[in-house]
């Protein structure tokens, strides 16, 4: 006879076995982490993408960013909270403000030893790579590897600096022949082919193009040969009287006059002076002629450049759907700030005017985000990391200053959602002195605290807008009577934003005695 198994020991091994399955199909439940394709252009601001309207609408091309656009959710309120390119990218990367980080200007630049969202995903099991624009002057850190522009890079056969052959600041790298957009893309999609694909990963591919000198693929030089582009409702603004803003601003003429003196002198074309299609000249035009002439070469120029960052994203969303990648990879893309193309007769960022202050957001995953959605909710630069935490399904780090807004592109947005997004341009000049300020759906107030500096070109310190009433802001409303108790609220939401992100000046006592001397002004 065989021998029969005590039944505690049938129990024990019947419990050991349910226990058993039970975590195998724990495992096998359990969601599979997405890789994410963060992808930024330079300065490739909303108006010139086609999603967000415009007088450029029908004008752009942008088959890809469609497509994108479709299957994923356009965000209508994302903000960055310094509209410069090295402070917003450190803003991401930290994500932190610019006054916890200490990257408020363009000059600074990110020790390897500050931690960052790319660090705390390598921790968390995730593969990290950047290639393109850095532009954070020292060595990337967190990144499994890295291929990054030095300073701003060539559009055409770039400088490419690897960990073989690093030097801090604009030193060390090797040439790559090509356009920069199109080089950028192929060694974002060589490291992903070439992963570790038992890992997710987090790949950043971030394009030099649409910044001045505009330059675009010989692929594109046809785009608009024998057209005329519509110039903004407010190109021919000369005064910051005719508005009553703060400011002055960076005039188009500024550019018209970059454009001169590049095709004078040829050791100009360096850097962000190499313009495409010169010599340029003005000769026998009116000053409005000219303006307008100027405008012409660089709307068509930045349209160009971004015609071929569409073309890339096309070939990393088709690369992603060959590989079998597209469902599982949160796909993004935006640019690192807006920029002026005309609007107010001004060209570049800093201000925190509409044009300037906006970055054009979209993002696609399949598997949870709408497709074909669009979200109103104030987003700024610095949640861009809690965001990929939370997809990570890592601990977001206690001393960076983001909220996740994932719930948010799922259509359940908090209740405590903040309402106004803060902002403030730490440098200063004449034409645009420095201030902070907060933007809603709805309203805008600003201080320009750099007016109470010596040598300001204004004795005002103070701008209000009515984004419903007034979306191109053409009239500051700080002292219109309808306005003065929504002003009030804000000025107070302002102090409560500074305080609790800690931007409090408490050790600049020049800053202080402006405060104290115009807030009420």
């Amino acid at each position: 006879m065989k021998k029969l198994l005590p039944l505690g020991l049938i129990s024990m091994l019947f419990t050991l076995s349910v226990s058993s399955c039970k975590n195998k199909v724990v495992e096998e439940i359990k969601p599979e982490r997405p890789n994410i394709l963060f992808i930024m252009s330079d300065d490739h601001t909303a108006q010139a993408w086609g999603l967000y309207g415009g007088i450029l609408e029908d004008y752009v091309h942008n088959p890809n960013l469609k497509k994108l656009a479709a299957e994923g959710t356009v965000l209508d309120n994302c903000l960055v909270s310094n509209s410069i390119c090295t402070p917003s990218r450190a803003t991401i990367l930290t994500g932190q403000y610019s006054h916890i980080n200490g990257v408020k200007i363009l000059d600074a630049g990110l020790s390897p030893q500050y931690n960052n969202i790319a660090k705390e995903l390598q921790k968390g099991g995730y593969q990290t790579s950047i290639v393109g624009k850095w532009h954070l002057k020292q060595e990337p850190a967190g990144f499994d590897y890295y291929a990054v522009l030095p300073g701003q890079g060539e559009y055409h056969n770039p400088i490419i600096k690897t960990k073989d052959n690093w030097q801090d600041y604009y030193e060390g790298g090797k040439q790559y022949e090509g356009y920069s957009t199109d080089v950028v893309t192929n060694m974002t999609i060589d490291w992903i082919k070439n992963r570790d694909t038992k890992k997710p990963f987090m790949a950043m591919c971030h394009f030099k193009a649409t910044h001045e000198p505009y330059d675009y693929p010989e692929r594109f030089a046809h785009l608009y040969k024998d057209q005329e582009i519509p110039v903004p409702d407010s190109f021919y603004d000369n005064s910051a009287s005719t508005t009553g803003r703060s400011f002055l601003g960076q005039s188009m003429d500024n550019l018209m006059q970059r454009y001169l003196d590049a095709t004078a002198n040829p050791e100009l074309r360096k850097d962000f002076m190499n313009y495409p299609g010169l010599p340029f000249s003005v000769d026998g035009l009116t000053k409005e002629e000219a303006r307008y002439k100027t405008y012409q070469k660089m709307i068509k120029d930045f349209m160009r450049s971004g015609a071929g960052v569409d073309d890339n994203i096309g070939r990393l969303l088709n690369y992603l759907e060959d590989a079998g990648l597209a469902e599982n990879t949160v796909v993004i893309y935006t640019a690192d700030q807006g920029y002026f193309l005309g609007e107010h007769g001004w060209f570049d960022k800093r201000l925190i005017f509409e044009e300037s202050i906006r970055m054009p957001f979209v993002i696609r995953y399949p598997k949870e985000i709408r497709a074909g959605a669009r979200n109103k909710d104030v987003i700024e630069n610095v949640d861009f990391s809690a965001l990929f935490a939370d997809y990570a399904d890592i601990d977001y780090p206690k001393d960076m200053q983001g909220k996740s807004f994932r719930e948010n592109l799922k259509g359940n947005t908090p209740n405590n959602w903040r309402e106004y997004g803060y902002y403030r341009y730490w440098d200063h000049s004449k034409d645009r002195p420095g201030h902070f300020g907060i933007k809603g759906k709805r309203y805008k107030l600003a201080f320009f605290y750099g007016n109470g500096f010596k040598g300001a070109a204004q004795k005002q310190f103070w701008d209000f807008y009515d984004l419903e009433k007034d979306p191109k802001e053409l009239h500051n409303a700080y002292n219109d009577e309808e306005y003065q108790g929504i002003i009030k609220e804000m000025k107070a939401e302002i102090i409560k934003k500074r305080k609790a992100l800690g931007d409090t000046d408490e050790n600049n006592q020049e800053v202080l005695q402006i405060i104290e001397k115009y807030w009420d002004n």
